[in-house]
């Protein structure tokens, strides 16, 4: 039975969460379809772009992205934390860089002399824009309607380009966060687009990867497009919830050395070299790389954690039972 977004998203319980959406009939509409021999691949840049424009509204951090011919995936995070802090002018400022707003608002702006129910107005209207800013629904609205006109408008055609309401999934640990950046990022390698994390386009390991690498000369040439502005990794050792909780280059190395097996289909065949941070997290690395083939989407349900905090996410939904609990106790046997 579906179950209503508030329900699948709230921030008490998760600030992460993993986001799906696919066009209509897994046609590729978004990249080049061999079948009709029609060229699409631009609209992944749409995409890109449109993600670097809400980005500066929204208060809802992208962690991770892939932009595939058919779908698109994003794992992001609710910065309660920025969205407390900003002033009543900036809730007006940020949600009139998407949508006008009402007249009254224009009036409040200009300081015209308001009546205290028209106060009391703008003040119900200010605190729902700030709810949305901070709602991962309004956040995919905004992105997926806005794709939709543009590829209808182009296409010179009406109806749903979208297969349906998003996807989302709960991220109810620092393993199920790791889990699910890493099987974002391996995407175009599965999908035989790229054999590299830092040949895979359209993704957030291949923009971190050309961040960490940028030379001066890169550096002083301007960019093409807008860039997705990506939270940032914990630094050294230190510890801050409002940032991811691991270390860019051992995320970077994790990712490499997923690639290589997935790329090499070795179903639980494993070197001697295991990322340290498997190990810290105490996440099997056999059942690592077989989350990361192709058939991994099978560990990623309504929810992905460990035990307890599926357990406990399933008992506030009250609900007997969550698919993934068995699979997710494999993968974080600690």
């Amino acid at each position: 039975m579906t179950r209503a977004r508030e329900q699948q998203i709230c921030c008490e319980d998760t600030p992460y969460y993993h986001c799906i959406s696919r066009v209509v009939r897994k046609a590729f509409l978004c990249g080049f379809d061999k079948s009709t021999q029609q060229d699409f691949e631009h609209r992944r840049q749409w995409v890109i772009d449109r993600i670097a424009e809400i980005d500066a509204a929204f208060c809802i951090d992208v962690c991770a992205y892939a932009i595939m011919s058919n779908h698109y995936h994003l794992v992001l995070y609710i910065n309660k934390k920025e969205i407390d802090g900003l002033t009543d002018l900036e809730v007006i400022e940020r949600w009139r860089k998407l949508f006008k707003g009402p007249e009254i608002i224009e009036r409040y702006l200009k300081g015209e002399k308001l009546s205290a129910s028209h106060h009391l107005l703008i003040s119900e209207i200010i605190q729902e824009w700030r709810d949305r800013l901070a709602d991962i629904s309004w956040y995919m609205r905004c992105l997926n309607e806005f794709i939709a006109r543009k590829a209808n408008f182009e296409d010179n055609c009406k109806g749903r380009f979208w297969e349906g309401r998003f996807k989302s999934q709960a991220l109810l640990d620092e393993q199920a966060l790791l889990t699910c950046m890493a099987y974002v990022e391996l995407n175009p390698i599965r999908a035989r687009m790229a054999n590299r994390p830092e040949t895979s386009e359209f993704t957030s390991i291949k923009q971190r990867i050309e961040k960490e690498v940028v030379s001066l000369e890169a550096d002083l040439i301007e960019p093409k497009s807008p860039k997705v502005s990506l939270k940032d990794f914990v630094a050294g050792n230190e510890v801050l919830k409002d940032q991811i909780p691991y270390q860019i280059n051992e995320y970077l190395y994790l990712v490499d050395w997923s690639a290589r097996a997935v790329r090499e289909d070795k179903k639980g065949a494993i070197d001697d070299q295991l990322p340290p941070i498997l190990q810290r997290l105490g996440i099997d690395a056999g059942y690592w790389c077989e989350a990361m083939q192709p058939k991994g989407s099978r560990y990623f349900s309504r929810a992905v954690g460990r035990r307890d905090h599926l357990q406990a996410y399933a008992k506030k939904l009250e609900i007997g039972w969550i698919k993934g609990v068995g699979l997710c106790t494999k993968l974080f046997p600690s």
